[in-house]
């Protein structure tokens, strides 16, 4: 692998450091088209992909989609306190009714987008958040690195759902303060997997190379360091979105996320099957199944992608 060197400070002409690693076969096209060379060659990529495809899509098209508008309750008439009518029932709600009278596809196909929403802004915040701590306690170190770390792992001493919990309860009970919550949750994650990684890059011989060619430590960590840093925290960034998804419902479920009773939401869905157990076990059922398939997709894929960039694989 070749990596081109600005000038050395006090000028000169632009050097060319070859590195050979040798824990590393890259293909003729680099590092980058090896990953999806071998992601395409991965039965559990395409499956992951698939699935995470299709609920961006359910997510993205639900007005087209959703026969009903999140908030209706087309149904309400047909509601008694022991009947509330199921799947296959009623040919215009074909997954039958919840205990509002709502049409149960229709919720389940907004709940898409709220989960989906609440998934990727939760982890943005928490993927920006880490990495700018992970990069600022890998650049400078010392009492820098130090102060960063012991307070990350403060954080990291709370489990993560209860520290959500607790944030969530803080802010308040709306969509955004879930947001907040499961992203600031996942910051020392980020942070510390981005650290450990820099500091390995940090020892390489290019960054060796590149301090004796006289290039300064700002320069060296962001054109050198944080790009070959940076793999690691991509994956682990997909693998967090199964944890937001599952996450968020979570919170939705003990009823922190705000929003009205019949507002579409998969966790939401969730408390208020509880009472319906005995009569109608589909409406805790069918929301139940749609978070842990999507879930399942963001760790397929997740898992399909860690093992691509893997060196130890890699290099079979």
């Amino acid at each position: 692998m070749s990596v081109a060197l600005p000038p050395a400070q006090g000028g000169g002409l632009i050097d060319t450091v070859s590195i050979a690693q040798s824990d590393l076969k890259e293909g003729p096209g680099g590092f980058w088209h090896d990953v999806f060379r071998r992601l395409r060659r991965n039965p559990t990529a395409w499956i992951g992909a698939g699935i995470v495809l299709a609920f961006l899509l359910v997510a993205a098209l639900a007005p087209l989609l959703a026969p009903y508008p999140e908030t209706a309750l087309p149904g309400a008439k047909f509601i008694t306190p022991t009947n509330i009518p199921g799947p296959g029932e009623m040919p215009e709600f074909p997954l039958g009714l919840d205990r509002f009278g709502g049409d149960v596809l229709s919720k389940l196909i907004w709940g898409a987008q709220a989960s989906l929403l609440v998934g990727v802004i939760s982890t943005a915040l928490g993927l920006v958040g880490g990495m700018v701590l992970g990069l600022l306690a890998g650049t400078f170190g010392g009492w820098v690195d130090t102060l960063i770390m012991r307070v990350v792992d403060i954080i990291l001493s709370v489990p993560n759902l209860l520290l959500a919990v607790s944030i969530a309860a803080i802010l308040g009970q709306t969509p955004f303060a879930v947001m907040i919550a499961i992203g600031a949750s996942q910051v020392p994650i980020f942070a510390r997997l981005l650290r450990a990684s820099m500091l390995q890059q940090r020892s390489s011989d290019y960054v060796l190379s590149a301090q004796t060619l006289g290039l300064g430590r700002g320069q060296i960590t962001m054109s050198h360091v944080l790009p070959n840093a940076i793999g690691p925290v991509i994956v682990q960034g997909t693998l967090t979105l199964a944890t937001a998804v599952i996450d968020a419902a979570a919170l939705s479920f003990l009823g922190l996320g705000g929003g009205r009773p019949e507002t579409a939401e998969w966790g939401r869905m969730l408390t208020y099957a509880q009472a319906e157990l005995a009569i109608a076990p589909w409406l805790a059922f069918l929301p139940g199944i749609c978070i842990a398939v999507t879930a399942l997709g963001f760790t397929l894929f997740g898992e399909a992608l860690r093992e691509a960039m893997d060196p130890r694989t890699r290099a079979r």
